[in-house]
């Protein structure tokens, strides 16, 4: 007789093994109910281009199914956004190249793209949905570069005076929070400063804090109409390598110290251990971005069927909850609403 069919075998007396983690993945309402992280409509941040008035809407090629829209049809999302529930969308100009310039003016102009959308959608949604809004030059430069150039070099304090300009003129339009995307140093701090001084003490700022050089953002830039502009640079002067991780413990810890309310990691998938550090280390709320060529990828492979865009698009999104993320900017966003 075999040691399996004996009665004194484990298996016979039923001891073997004694911890049967299976038990808690048998049915689906366990698994629900131990569940450690979950994804919910509250995670999610809606990024939106949009375009000059009398433009019409415009597909991107590399981001299928996601638009360049004019302002009436941001209000239109914006309304959606607020009947599915999403928290806050995160607005981005499609600048026109006759009103970009070397220095980006356009940026600081109270009544440019930006400025005109967050009034009109602000006037229609109230106080619903949050407003979030990019500080960086790139859509404004007719080199594509985030700050002031000077001899061919990203010049740090001359481009925060600018996007403290720009900062000013996006919270008097109605934004509720300020996202710098920039990486000059010290930004944070003299954005602060620039808006307490102008009475704007509850405008938040969500910081680009640990914003890195990557080859991922290469659709958002065709969204908004700076890739042209950028051939043959590139932003690694004040963006991060991708090779740091204790940098970007120091980026966080800088930027916290100066006023920022929340910090961000962009990308997110590659980074998901940068955002499991910051959240060990400084306990504070942390948006990831998944950025276009995140997107991209996983619509191309849905497209054409090597995966199951559902599974996959909530799979990645649950992978940036579990490493510790607090918010998600995703251009599946309204989608992911209407999944959940």
């Amino acid at each position: 007789m075999s040691n399996l069919s004996s009665s004194n075998s484990f298996l016979a007396r039923g001891n073997f093994p004694a911890t049967r983690l299976r038990r808690l993945r048998r049915s689906p309402w366990i698994r629900r109910l131990v569940q450690e992280n979950s994804l919910s409509v509250d995670d999610l941040i809606w990024p939106l281009f949009v375009l000059p008035e009398g433009s019409a809407e415009d597909s991107i090629p590399s981001m299928p199914g996601v638009s360049r829209m004019s302002i009436e049809s941001a209000v239109a999302q914006a309304e959606r956004a607020v009947s599915l529930g999403i928290p806050a969308i995160a607005l981005f100009p499609v600048t026109p190249p006759k009103l970009k310039s070397p220095d980006g003016e356009e940026a600081t102009n109270p009544d440019n793209l930006i400025c005109r959308t967050t009034r009109a959608i602000r006037q229609v949604v109230g106080d619903r949905l949050g407003i979030i809004c990019d500080v960086a030059l790139d859509p404004y430069t007719t080199h594509g570069q985030d700050g002031l150039m000077r001899d061919g070099y990203v010049v740090n304090d001359e481009t925060v005076e600018v996007l403290c300009q720009q900062a000013i003129v996006q919270a008097k339009a109605g934004c509720d929070m300020l996202a710098p995307s920039d990486m000059m140093d010290g930004r944070i701090g003299a954005i602060r400063q620039s808006l307490d001084a102008a009475g704007f003490l509850d405008t938040a700022i969500l910081s680009y804090a640990a914003k890195y050089a990557s080859a991922f953002y290469g659709p958002f830039r065709d969204a908004v109409g700076s890739a042209k502009n950028l051939i043959g640079g590139d932003k690694k002067t004040y963006q991060m390598h991708p090779s740091m991780s204790d940098e970007a413990i120091h980026e966080v810890a800088l930027d916290l110290q100066e006023g920022a309310d929340m910090v961000m990691v962009k990308p997110g998938m590659p980074y998901l251990d940068i955002v499991q550090r910051i959240r060990t280390s400084f306990q504070v709320p942390v948006v990831v971005y998944q950025v276009s060529g995140e997107y991209a990828m996983l619509k191309a492979a849905s497209e054409r069927g090597w995966l199951d865009e559902k599974s996959v698009v909530l799979e990645s999104l649950l992978g940036m909850k579990r490493a510790g993320a607090t918010g998600i900017i995703t251009y599946y966003a309204a989608q992911v609403a209407e999944w959940l």
